[in-house]
């Protein structure tokens, strides 16, 4: 049985095809410009994004889809802008059976098919991306550069990435084959064989309120591309972005001839804990989920029917032993503490130091100087409210306000948090990075996550008791990012090592334009699935081939 190609396969077939071989061969590419330049994106893009933006502001969102009854509006935004847009709030039975009824005509459109309509849709969104950003900006609290980059063009390099490995894990075998088998002296065996792509069922994708549609995208067309629906339930304080995601989803899969309740919205009114109901649903089958550590563990217990993919938190952790470029290591330190307040879950938290200092090309510096040294980088970015704030952003929720102020009670303060005063939205909530001085000892402190603006230099014996250290927390708490420096290859082999053993992604020398932070869709993975932070990667083929099964019939040729 040959598979009919689809006319959205069709026209999008390149950019698979491209994406195919970026994720083979793990180099730079992108498919969707990252700079929101009017010579890239048009002299009106930008403002009719925005126009697009404010037109849901207060009003109902536009979203038709089964079992609605009453709507709510739970978004807060940190920038202090008025959101008030009001979404429909359906009933968990209802958006079940809408999705379970889709499934069938999709799951036999066949891979191909769904891959071009997939693609359709981040095409869609590509179209309206500065939308999209503004909406990432207002309800994460980050910059608009940050929210354009990571909410818009990166979010949907990682959303194809993941079609590509889905695509490639579906199509690793062939869709029918002969078989012929000898029988002695009498005619052989001959058997037509032919292999379907079984999705498992419904999928939930329970976005978070920092990276909507980052940490969402990949798991909501890696699940959608494998033939299975998807129920979209938002962080109740940043539904918007997945919101406009599925009401442009919606439209290209009506436009293609398939149901639209193959993805749909759900939001939850405040403390109904929708997604511990729809985690446990027996029609769901896939949960993908970012967020807090004890949600996680809890879904990876309980949702015991579905194939459970989880985000959490850990210690990312960078080791100080030696730097050529002292300046540029504190320069590439500091914005990684500075950026979006580090309100990302690979912003480095411990920073281990040895207590008798480094060798640099500035000469010997104590553990003061480089603890100076990398406050002295956070400072100067955060000196000028109005760049600083392009890089803090605003701070995202109160558990973030609540863990800068314990923080001053557990260590003295190399760079104290300032509030600051946003000046283009004075309702903004901004806080500039803390950098507590802890010692070695003090595990009860830095053995914790303190998510937000918040990390700690911490005096240690000497390089191989930092990494020591590393093993203990990592292989405990787990980490998404850890960082090294040194000069000398023994030691960055010595880290290398150590960081295969607990699981965690590391970067070696820092000082230019590269972020332990940061990662590169097609090239790096986020999250490796090997420790405690995180049970899947970002994108790999176990993240895709878990989402379908291959069931087979056979009949005599």
């Amino acid at each position: 049985m040959t598979e009919t190609p689809h006319p959205e396969y069709d026209k999008h077939a390149d950019t698979l095809r491209r994406a195919l071989t970026a994720i083979t061969e793990r180099g730079y590419w992108s498919a969707y410009p990252e700079s929101p330049s009017p010579r890239v994106y048009g002299e009106t893009a930008a403002a009719d994004g925005k126009a697009a933006f404010e037109a849901y502001l207060g009003g109902d969102f536009p979203l038709d889809q089964p079992g609605t009854g009453d709507r709510v509006a739970t978004e807060a935004s940190p920038f202090g802008l008025e959101l008030n847009v009001r979404y429909p709030h359906p009933g968990v039975d209802e958006l079940v059976a809408a999705a379970s009824a889709a499934l069938p005509a999709w799951r036999d459109a066949g891979p191909q098919a769904r891959a071009g309509v997939c693609l359709e849709i981040l095409d869609r969104l590509h179209k309206h991306v500065f939308e999209l950003a503004n909406a990432v900006q207002f309800t994460s609290g980050q910059a608009f550069v940050m929210a354009f980059q990571a909410g818009g063009a990166h979010a949907l390099d990682r959303a194809l990435e993941a079609v590509a490995y889905a695509y490639a894990e579906m199509t690793r075998h062939p869709g029918t084959a002969g078989w012929e088998k000898a029988a002695g002296k009498g005619d052989p065996l001959r058997m037509t064989k032919t292999f379907h792509v079984v999705p498992r069922g419904v999928a939930l994708v329970i976005g978070c309120n920092t990276f909507p549609t980052w940490n969402s995208y990949p798991g909501l067309f890696a699940s959608l591309v494998t033939g299975n629906p998807v129920v979209v339930k938002p962080h109740p304080r940043a539904v918007l972005p997945l919101a406009i995601t599925v009401k442009y989803a919606r439209e290209v899969l009506a436009e293609a001839g398939f149901d639209p309740n193959l993805v749909l919205l759900a939001p939850e009114a405040p403390g109904e804990k929708l997604a511990s109901t729809l985690a446990l649903h027996p029609a769901v089958k896939i949960v993908d989920f970012t967020g807090s550590t004890e949600y996680g563990d809890w879904l990876e217990a309980n949702a015991r029917q579905a194939a459970v993919y989880t985000e959490k938190a850990g210690l990312n952790t960078v080791v100080i032993d030696s730097t050529d470029d002292f300046a540029g290591m504190c320069r590439n330190l500091g914005f990684t503490l500075t950026l979006y307040s580090g309100q990302m879950c690979t912003t480095s938290q411990n920073i281990l130091i040895p207590a008798r200092g480094i060798d640099t090309d500035q000469g010997h510096k104590s553990f003061d100087e480089v603890a100076a040294g990398i406050a002295a980088a956070v400072g100067k970015l955060t000196a000028d409210p109005a760049r600083g704030v392009e890089l803090t952003g605003a701070i995202v929720n109160d558990g973030v306000l609540e863990r800068l102020d314990e923080v001053t009670k557990v260590g003295a303060a190399v760079l104290e948090s300032r509030t600051v005063e946003h000046p283009a939205f004075p309702g903004a909530v901004v806080r500039t990075p803390t950098i507590v001085r802890l010692a070695a000892a003090d595990t009860a402190t830095y053995g914790r996550e303190w998510f937000g603006p918040i990390s700690f230099v911490i005096a240690t014996d000497s390089t191989a008791h930092s990494l020591e250290l590393l093993r203990a927390t990592v292989g405990e708490s787990g980490a998404l990012t850890a960082a090294v420096y040194s000069t000398d290859p023994a030691v960055l082999d010595a880290a290398e090592a150590a960081a295969i053993d607990v699981g965690v992604h590391l970067s070696c020398n820092l000082t230019g334009g590269v972020f332990v932070n940061q990662s590169a869709a097609f090239s790096d993975f986020h999250g490796s699935g090997a420790n405690a932070a995180a049970n899947a990667a970002l994108t790999d083929g176990a993240y895709v081939a878990n989402r379908f099964r291959i069931v087979q019939s056979r009949r005599p040729a």
